[in-house]
């Protein structure tokens, strides 16, 4: 049972062409990408083509060495590339050091020749978890609007930061640690910021995000470590979903009043984040038995009658999914096979192994009719959007560290991040 606690009262600038910024609000711009998986929460950009061959030698714009590592994903706002990363303590690479010089970083860089503009380092609020496997103390992408960059780092809170670098304000949202650390990213939506504090308080937060004041908070919110989606159901009423193991949950945004459930069947922990399109939303997760649903949004109470649409072993434990052209697109982030299904019925149009796939954790981007898979060790597969299989080009940017942060479209350039190096895919 789910029960909402309310308190109190019930642009930015983007990289255009070349990364060269111009005045313009968030959301307005197809070249904006203001938080994770972009402007519509989908992974698509409808900013034009982007490059589709690279390697160390060639079609490198520039890179810039991160002070540290981390597995969020660079957003572009505000007239800069945000990037968050942490340093100190269990760095890949580094001796392991003290956990009390544990540091997260946000990052603000000229689009146009990857300089660093700002940097705030902000010390962790102890004791945080000693061992984080594979994701490390920066896992949660940032968001912003016109007026602000958030930042979520676990149990040390929700920060925003103006587009200057000033600190605004910073808010907890629980104590808890996991062996895996905090992976959902912030979403914005009005006047509000949501927060999956599953990790932190098994919460699910709304914030004010003029102040950073709780508006209310769901408790109940377990082993889920995707980052919440708000869509419009039927009725035009809006809805806030987050996915945890057996069930996807819908909250009214507003107030978190809870509005519907549905069983899944999905036995193990969520990260794939939803999508959603023309009233039905898309839940991947799980590495055995039932891995993908998909159910009409706008029900009221247990919908799993009513609104569960269909079931399929075939999904991803960690990479989102693409829905593109009434065809659905995904990697198994384990095996390296991109799948290929129908949408309607979830039967499977093609199920092919990349080469030298390996794990994929990153969530793949889609530009025109291209879609990029990134792999663990830095590979990059550019894949036809298309319901017959095809490989375009394959690209290699191994630099002996992780690639699990989404690639990033910045005007017609890619931002590629590993736990080294802020990679600009383009012409110089």
């Amino acid at each position: 049972m789910f029960r909402c606690h309310l308190v109190g009262p019930v642009a930015c600038l983007a990289a255009l062409a070349t990364c060269v910024t111009q005045p313009a609000h968030a959301g307005d711009s197809a070249s904006e990408w203001p938080r994770f998986r972009g402007p519509s929460a989908n992974g698509v950009y409808s900013g034009g083509d982007l490059p589709t061959r690279w390697s160390h030698d060639s079609g490198i714009a520039w890179k810039v060495q991160l002070p540290g590592a981390g597995s969020s994903s660079p957003i572009v706002a505000g007239g800069h590339i945000y990037v968050t990363c942490y340093s100190g303590y269990a760095v890949p690479g580094e001796s392991r050091g003290d956990l009390s010089n544990l540091k997260r970083h946000l990052l603000a860089i000229d689009p146009r020749d990857g300089s660093i503009v700002w940097q705030k380092a902000i010390p962790a609020r102890l004791p945080e978890s000693e061992h984080v496997r594979d994701h490390g103390y920066a896992a949660s992408t940032p968001a912003a609007d016109e007026d602000r960059v958030y930042v979520f780092f676990g149990k040390t809170g929700v920060l925003a930061f103006g587009h200057d670098g000033k600190e605004l304000w910073r808010a907890p949202v629980g104590d808890g640690t996991h062996g895996w650390g905090s992976g959902a990213s912030l979403v914005l939506d009005g006047d509000l910021l949501f927060v999956n504090a599953s990790v932190e308080s098994q919460s699910l937060i709304a914030l004010q995000k003029k102040n950073g004041r709780l508006k209310w908070r769901v408790p109940g919110i377990r082993e889920a470590w995707n980052t919440p989606l708000v869509v419009d159901g039927r009725g035009r009423r809006k809805e806030l979903l987050i996915a945890m193991p057996k069930k996807v949950v819908a909250f009214e945004p507003r107030t978190g009043k809870p509005l519907w459930t549905c069983d899944t069947d999905i036995t193990w922990y969520i990260v794939p984040s939803i999508i959603a399109d023309r009233g039905v939303a898309y839940v991947l997760g799980g590495r055995s038995g039932v891995a993908a649903v998909a159910v009409r949004t706008g029900g009221r109470g247990n919908v799993t009658r009513s609104h569960r649409l269909w079931l399929s072993s075939k999904g991803s434990n960690v990479s989102s999914p693409i829905l593109h052209d009434g065809h659905l697109y995904w990697v198994h982030d384990q095996q390296g096979i991109a799948y290929c299904a129908d949408p309607r019925s979830g039967k499977l149009l093609y199920q092919e192994r990349l080469p030298r796939g390996g794990q994929t954790y990153a969530s793949p981007l889609l530009a025109g009719d291209r879609i990029y898979y990134l792999n663990r060790r830095g590979m990059t597969f550019v894949v036809a959007a298309s319901p017959k299989f095809e490989l375009i080009a394959q690209n290699d940017l191994q630099d002996g560290t992780r690639f699990d942060a989404s690639p990033v479209p910045c005007g017609n350039r890619i931002l590629i991040r590993s736990n080294r190096f802020l990679y600009c895919i383009g012409q110089e």
